[in-house]
């Protein structure tokens, strides 16, 4: 035997074994000695195997579970970078690493992230999968190729990459025309601690989205749930940590003077104020959103003034970091005694 002596072909009767193993490439085929001509005539009619999609073969004659479409999207997506990757025995199919820079977005990520509100896998007619805005690839069978400039990194969901939640569902609201599901999908978004109202709305102004008036309604919707949910933790952090009762939602106003403004939370006798942040930028809107902001300013800046301690959270800090920010508002507290008297302000209901 020389160096040009061709290496005898391995058994092909293990690669039907283990679900992620019954998806590969032709590439990924022939490194396990099945020329391109053997592959052909096994996707042949009466064969024992079938094309999925250009390139990529299911291993047995059934339909394709949802798992399996998966992989082969991904490895559809990603031929060139999975073309060598070698399939380890006991595993179940390539590391989501090998697929490089190929991820699954739009409803498929909801649901692999865990949303309730989307299709389960098995009905899902075709899959979206992210990829680099010059890749050269073209939508065909179960693959819908979604383009873009700026991927994300990808989050690790049942060992494939996936987009993260706010990219995946700007991809997937981009398809939607029916108000409702729009309004179901961002609501569970937000009620489900899957995100916060703002990375939404970044993702949707990024993409554009923010000029169809049934998705402009459903944000609408949107940050008035995460308004209401972080009020919520709001009230779960004083009693669950064990801070004083304040006085909830009030406005200030100095005696026979101006109104200073609208708080979450305070505690006159401290002279501690809790705001919460739970602004977030639209579109079109840009002068709207800068005096907005202007104005939180000058009131925090004003009350600071007068004595007043404001504790700023956003709803973020308080779903990730809750008993970081309890410790933040019980230090203010605490340490009220050793600031100077504050201004005398009337404390009326909001």
């Amino acid at each position: 035997m020389n160096h040009n002596t061709p290496l005898s072909p391995r058994p092909l009767h293990h690669l039907s074994a283990g679900a992620g193993r019954r998806v590969l490439t032709h590439a990924q085929l022939r490194s396990h000695g099945v020329s391109a001509a053997e592959a052909g005539r096994r996707c042949g009619p009466d064969g024992p195997w079938q094309q999925l999609l250009p390139g990529v073969v299911l291993l047995h004659p059934g339909p394709p579970t949802g798992e399996e479409r998966l992989h082969a999207v991904l490895m559809y997506a990603a031929r060139e970078r999975t073309a060598g990757v070698p399939v380890q025995p006991g595993t179940e199919g390539p590391p989501a690493s090998a697929y490089g820079e190929v991820m699954i977005t739009g409803p498929a990520a909801l649901t692999l992230h865990g949303f309730s509100s989307t299709p389960p896998l098995p009905s899902l007619e075709v899959f979206d999968v992210l990829v680099p805005r010059l890749r050269r690839l073209r939508s065909t069978g179960c693959a819908r190729i979604v383009r873009t400039a700026d991927l994300p990194v990808p989050e690790q969901v049942t060992g494939l990459p996936v987009a993260p939640v706010p990219r995946a569902l700007a991809d997937a609201v981009a398809g939607l025309q029916d108000a409702g599901t729009v309004r179901r999908l961002l609501t569970e978004a937000v009620r489900g601690g899957f995100c916060d109202p703002a990375a939404v709305v970044r993702e949707l102004t990024a993409a554009k989205l923010l000029t169809r008036p049934h998705v402009v309604d459903a944000v609408d919707s949107l940050l008035a749930e995460g308004r209401a949910l972080a009020e919520s933790r709001l009230y779960r952090m004083v009693r669950d940590h064990g801070l004083p009762d304040p006085c909830w939602n009030v406005d200030l106003r100095l005696p026979g003077g101006p109104r200073l403004g609208g708080l979450d939370a305070y505690w006159p006798e401290h002279a501690v104020a809790v705001e919460l942040d739970t602004r977030a930028p639209r579109p079109g809107r840009r002068h709207d959103d800068e005096a907005e902001w202007s104005e939180y300013a000058r009131k925090r800046e004003h009350l600071e003034r007068l004595g007043i301690t404001v504790v700023h959270i956003t709803p973020r800090k308080l779903r990730d970091a809750m008993e970081q920010q309890a410790a933040v508002v019980r230090t203010a507290l605490m340490t009220s005694a050793d600031r100077g008297p504050s201004a005398y302000v009337v404390v009326l209901p909001r």
